[in-house]
C-alpha cells in the first residue's frame, strides 16, 4: 500500500512538472509563462521525496543519489522562474554544476563501471534528470532533449521492477516533454523569421 502511495505522489507531481512545462510554452504572455514556470518547479520540488524513497526501495542507488541532487538544479529554476533568469545565487548555480558531475563520477566508482542493463538505464536517467534539470532552470530549451532520454530510461526502469503506475506516469510525461520541445521549436523559428523580416 506504501510503495502505491508513493507511486501516486511521486508520479503525480512529476508529471504536473511536464504538464506546467508545456503549459508555459504554451503561453501567449510573459507573466503567464512565469506563472507556469513557477508551478513547475514547486511540484517538481514536492514529488521529489517520494522518488527518492521509492529508488532507495528497490536499491537504484545512483537513481536516488541523483535525484536528490538535482535539488539544487530545482530550486535554481524555481528562483529564475520567480526572479527572472540570472538572478538566481551563483552558490545555488554551483551546487547545480556540482550535482551534475558528482552524480556520474559517483555512479562509476560505486559500481566500477557500468555492469548490468539496470545500471546502464540508471546512467540514463541520471544524465537525463541532471543534465535536463539543469538545462530548464537556465530556460535551455535542449533541457527537454535531456528530461526525455531520462523518461524514456526511468519508463524502462520501472517496468522492469514493477513499478508500472511510475511507468505508465514517465510515458505520459514523455508525451507533455516532447510537446514543449516542438511549440520551442515552431516558436524559435517564427521569431528568427520575424527577425529576417524586419532586416
Amino acid at each position: 500500500m506504501v510503495d502505491i502511495l508513493l507511486q501516486i505522489w511521486g508520479g503525480l507531481f512529476y508529471l504536473l512538472n511536464k504538464v506546467f512545462f508545456s503549459r508555459a510554452e504554451r503561453s501567449k504572455t510573459i507573466k503567464h509563462r512565469k506563472i507556469w514556470r513557477i508551478r513547475s518547479w514547486i511540484v517538481y520540488l514536492t514529488g521529489l521525496p517520494a522518488w527518492v524513497v521509492v529508488l532507495i526501495s528497490e536499491y537504484n542507488w545512483i537513481a536516488a543519489g541523483v535525484e536528490s541532487g538535482g535539488a539544487p538544479a530545482m530550486v535554481a529554476g524555481l528562483v529564475a522562474a520567480w526572479r527572472g533568469r540570472g538572478s538566481e545565487a551563483k552558490w545555488l548555480d554551483m551546487i547545480a554544476k556540482l550535482s551534475v558531475f558528482g552524480g556520474f563520477a559517483l555512479s562509476v566508482y560505486e559500481f566500477g563501471g557500468v555492469k548490468t542493463f539496470n545500471q546502464l538505464l540508471e546512467l540514463g536517467i541520471a544524465a537525463g534528470f541532471l543534465m535536463g534539470t539543469y538545462m530548464m532552470a537556465k530556460d535551455n530549451a535542449q533541457g527537454y532533449l535531456w528530461l526525455i532520454l531520462g523518461n524514456l530510461s526511468c519508463a524502462s526502469l520501472m517496468g522492469l521492477e514493477n513499478f508500472y503506475i511510475l511507468m505508465v506516469q514517465q510515458l505520459v510525461s514523455l508525451a507533455f516533454v516532447t510537446d514543449a520541445l516542438f511549440v520551442r521549436i515552431r516558436k524559435s523559428k517564427i521569431e528568427s523569421i520575424r527577425a529576417e523580416l524586419k532586416n
